[in-house]
């Protein structure tokens, strides 16, 4: 890399693309197994190897990114384990929607055709989120990518499956699952999505068995009532006491069940009385088990009307069954009422299907056994959950385990190790050579078995990513080196579909814990606090902060695929209003920085673009001052013999405070505390370093009458701190401090190929006693700037205009004033300063430090009468804007009508005007004090 002078303004694309290729090439993300250093690893939470980057994976992934250069700079020998998950259904749902364009269907390939048209669209078409990684600056050991299709992978797979059979802790059986009937296949929790939606709530009248009268249950599913198998009450509700124990005839059924009693009821709904339908309700089935009633599954694999129902209506479509069964009870009269309802209703993520509860037979782990482990390394501190908090979520969740269905009805994945002979005996092995050998031993002689078709739930292999990752079940020099990892970035959406299924299983073969610590992150939210989605129009693409995009293409990518036109055309609007440029390019540094910046433990993100700007300028800052850096040292030789005594008092102050910054953002990545560690940094590099050390050396750099040694000691001091700050900025603006280190560092005296590879600057021990005083003499020296350019910016005077200072004030102070007069002349603009014994009579500006009272004469620098005028006309026209505000506000038929964000705005309004409203009214107070005698 040339030592060339940086070009004026920082592009980060070409950057950005160059260095990376230049990382990766030389292999810098991969550890040196041979090297010394402790061990330090992080896994990857696997992207669906069908996605594409969002904002919640770039969030996550700077977070990790940063633990990972950090430890590296440290000298640990470090690992980020990366790859993708074979994401079962949903790659499936790709391939088959190929093949229906091409009007064919998974079945007219067959199974074996079909899992190798899915590998060949892997191969061409999955890698788009792993390259989409690469541009975020993600440093992965590419070299070690895993799929949880891998060979290896895959039998580490079999050999859990295998393991988990012969301890009895899987077995098969017929439970009720989440059933998607588009897709034919059970699903997990996470995949069925359950929104508000507009149903009707349909009064039921069952009546009493012995003619009596009747009970009315109330159902926002009356084509389930074909499957009811009891009538429930709450065992204290007293109207139904004396029938606890009879029975209802079901309608149009014509079967007898019985009236039951049970605490699961809520006595306040509707009657009281609550139809029991086990085999199409999660809540029914527990019910039915603790009353041992019979189990009356009443709908095929795609949701039409089975065999269990009276003829007519068999076949019919569940919705169509419905139909039919509300009319044929109103027509018997004992259709009660019906009311709209609005309820929750469960959709897959996937087919956008209605997800049904099922009786079918799957595959499941029993997980309770396993549970108990995984609680008590949370409970002992082997795994620490970062926000803390979490851990009450945690153990609820394991507290109340229930055993977990782990098949799936579909082709692409993992297929399930087991095998049926001719009467259904089940044979689980890893090898299907084996398993036929078994067989035979089983019956006598060599017999035909039939695979199960099912495949593995995808959560299943990903819960064994900490260490099928790293070579097991062999006991290889990464798993020895790398496992237990260190830390865990998620989100809290998986804690229990990931995080404890990894805890159970990492336990369970390896006898460690996966892991040490999980970091917690919430949801990345738009800047009104609203989640981001696709309907509402506000996702932001990750990519498209990073190198930009034009109005057309967004407005395109935000409506594709919109199935209601009016959703589209509100969200081209909104759109339109809100990026009429598109979005600019801020670069991987400046939304990686943003995305620390608002990491604050246990809360959601609020993501601004306002942020990502101002972090961009932040780059842009940084770049200007190594540019004045640079320029400044061109003869300067670096690593030289560094001799303190020749520096002056703002170089001993700027490396006090830069050892200050090492230590403050040490501990807070030690401690996951990344918007502090962003701030310290940011704070240190802008408005120490850039805003006044730089400002403070310029009479040195520049002025003749210099004390010999002192140009050469600020110029050591200005690379030395520069390039120790850019180490310290690296883990999360990799780039840019790539590109400036490469420059500085050879001046400063430290050579290397990568400042990634640098040593981290370290948290040394506190400061001494000069430092703190250096410390100190310095922030009076600022303090007493801030005062008199405060005055300057409430006088509204030009930051050039120069001024003259009168002071009062005890010896002490005007010696310090004195030790630093040509900082302080340079960097307040002072034309030159006096002391008095008592206030000018003239009319002054005044400000206080400490025992200091400093006053700027206002004499020909200003018409107080007229700035007063403008002052009062300001007042004046904020007070009729507010009062516009506030009457809008006061008006019911406004809060009532307008949307949410539009009253938000109209606050915001009012909340900015009675702040300017205040500011005028003080700048108008501090000016009428100006103009009496102080």
């Amino acid at each position: 890399m040339s030592e060339s002078e940086l070009p004026k303004t920082y592009l980060p694309s070409g950057v950005e693309r160059r260095l990376y290729q230049f990382w990766e090439e030389r292999g810098f993300f991969s550890p040196n197994m041979e090297q010394g250093g402790v061990p330090y690893c992080i896994m990857i939470p696997p992207p669906n190897v069908t996605g594409s980057l969002h904002m919640g994976h770039a969030f996550q992934d700077t977070i990790m990114d940063a633990l990972i250069r950090y430890h590296r700079m440290k000298g640990d020998r470090t690992l980020w384990q990366t790859g993708t998950d074979h994401a079962g259904i949903a790659t499936q749902m790709v391939v088959e929607r190929q093949l229906e364009a091409e009007g064919k269907s998974r079945h007219d390939l067959g199974r074996e055709a079909f899992e190798r048209r899915v590998w060949q669209w892997k191969e061409s078409s999955g890698g788009t989120i792993v390259q989409q990684l690469r541009r975020m600056g993600a440093s992965c050991d590419w070299s070690r990518e895993r799929f949880t299709m891998d060979r290896e992978l895959s039998h580490a797979v079999t050999e859990v499956f295998v393991r988990l059979y012969d301890d009895g802790l899987i077995y098969r059986g017929k439970r009720l699952v989440n059933w998607d009937p588009v897709l034919r296949t059970a699903v997990s929790d996470l995949e069925v999505l359950s929104e508000k939606e507009a149903g009707h709530l349909w009064h039921l009248r069952y009546p009493l068995a012995d003619g009596s009268g009747h009970l009315v249950v109330a159902t926002t599913r009356p084509e389930t009532m074909l499957g009811d198998t009891a009538v429930a009450v709450h065992p204290e509700d007293t109207r139904y006491a004396a029938l606890v124990g009879s029975k209802v005839i079901l309608p149009l059924a014509n079967r007898p069940i019985p009236i039951i009693a049970d605490t699961h009821v809520d006595p306040e709904f509707g009657s009281g009385c609550v139809k029991i339908t086990p085999a199409h309700d999660f809540n029914d089935y527990a019910i039915g088990e603790r009353h041992h009633l019979p189990v009356i599954n009443v709908l095929t694999p795609d949701a039409a009307m089975n065999a269990n129902v009276p003829e007519v209506y068999r076949g019919l479509d569940r919705y169509e069954a419905r139909r039919r069964v509300v009319e044929d009870l109103e027509a018997l009269g004992l259709l009660a009422k019906v009311e709209p309802h609005e309820l929750m209703v469960p959709r897959g993520d996937r087919s956008r299907a209605v997800i049904e509860p099922l009786l079918t037979d799957q595959w499941f782990v029993k997980a309770g056994p396993l549970a108990q482990k995984a609680m008590a390394a949370v409970e002992d501190g082997r795994i620490r959950l970062v926000p803390a908090h979490w851990e009450k979520t945690y153990f609820e969740w394991m507290r109340n385990i229930q055993d977990w269905c782990i098949s799936r009805q579909i082709w692409w994945g993992h297929r399930i190790p087991a095998w049926y002979g001719p009467d259904g005996q089940v044979f689980v092995c890893n090898c299907e050579e084996t398993v036929y050998e078994l067989a035979a031993e089983h019956y006598g002689s060599p017999v035909h078995l039939e695979r199960d078709p099912d495949v593995l739930d995808t959560w299943f292999s990903s819960a064994l990513w900490p260490f099928s990752t790293l070579g097991w079940p062999e006991e290889t020099p990464e798993l020895k080196a790398f496992y237990p990892t260190q830390c865990l970035v998620t989100g809290f959406d998986i804690i229990f579909f990931w995080v404890a299924r990894m805890i159970m299983m990492g336990l369970e073969f390896t006898g460690e814990v996966p892991f040490r610590d999980v970091y917690i992150t919430g949801l990345i939210r738009d800047a009104e606090g609203n989640k981001m989605s696709k309907s509402k129009g506000n996702i932001l693409d990750p990519l498209d902060l990073i190198d930009g995009i034009d109005l057309e293409s967004l407005v395109a990518k935000r409506t594709r695929d919109m199935m209601q036109p009016h959703l589209a055309q509100r969200i081209e609007k909104a759109t339109r209003k809100e990026f009429p440029q598109g979005i600019p390019a801020f670069g991987a540094d400046a939304l990686r920085f943003t995305m620390a910046s608002l990491a604050t433990q246990g809360r959601d993100i609020k993501f601004d673009l306002g942020r990502i700007e101002g972090y961009r300028n932040f780059c842009n800052k940084l770049w200007n001052a190594s540019r004045f850096v640079l320029m400044n040292t061109r003869d300067h030789a670096g690593g030289g013999p560094h001799d303190p005594s020749k520096e002056s008092i703002p170089d001993r102050w700027i490396r006090a405070r830069l050892r200050r910054v090492g230590g403050e953002v040490t501990r807070a990545l030690e401690e996951y505390r990344f918007n502090d560690y962003a701030h310290h940094i940011y704070q240190f590099l802008w408005g120490v370093f850039c805003d006044w050390y730089l400002e403070m050396v310029k009479p040195v750099l520049y002025g003749d009458n210099v004390e010999e040694g002192r140009k050469e000691a600020t110029r050591t001091t200005m690379l030395d701190v520069l390039e120790q700050a850019l180490r310290l900025l690296h883990p999360l603006m990799p780039f840019i401090t790539e590109e400036l280190w490469l420059r500085v560092a050879p001046r400063a005296g430290r050579s290397g190929d990568s400042i990634m590879l640098a040593p981290w600057p370290g948290a040394e021990a506190g400061l001494d006693a000069a430092e703190e005083a250096v410390l100190q003499e310095m922030d009076w020296v600022i303090a007493l700037v801030t005062v008199v350019r405060t005055l300057r910016a409430e006088l509204d005077l030009p930051p050039g205009k120069g001024l003259h200072m009168v002071v009062m004030g005890s010896d002490q102070s005007i010696e310090r004033l004195q030790r630093h007069e040509r900082i302080i002349s340079v960097l307040a603009r002072l034309e030159g300063w006096s002391r008095v014994g008592e206030a000018p009579g003239e009319e002054c500006a005044t400000g206080v430090l400490e025992d200091l009272r400093i006053h700027i004469p206002l004499a020909g620098l200003m018409d107080m009468a007229a700035e007063a005028l403008r002052l009062t006309k300001g007042l004046e026209k904020l007070a009729r804007e507010l009062e516009t505000v506030e009457k809008k506000l006061a008006n019911p038929s406004f809060l009532s009508r307008a949307k949410p964000e539009v009253v938000g705005k109209e606050r915001a309004k009012e909340g900015e005007y009675k702040e300017k409203i205040h500011g005028l009214k003080e700048a108008l107070r501090r000016l009428e004090h100006m103009r009496r005698p102080t």
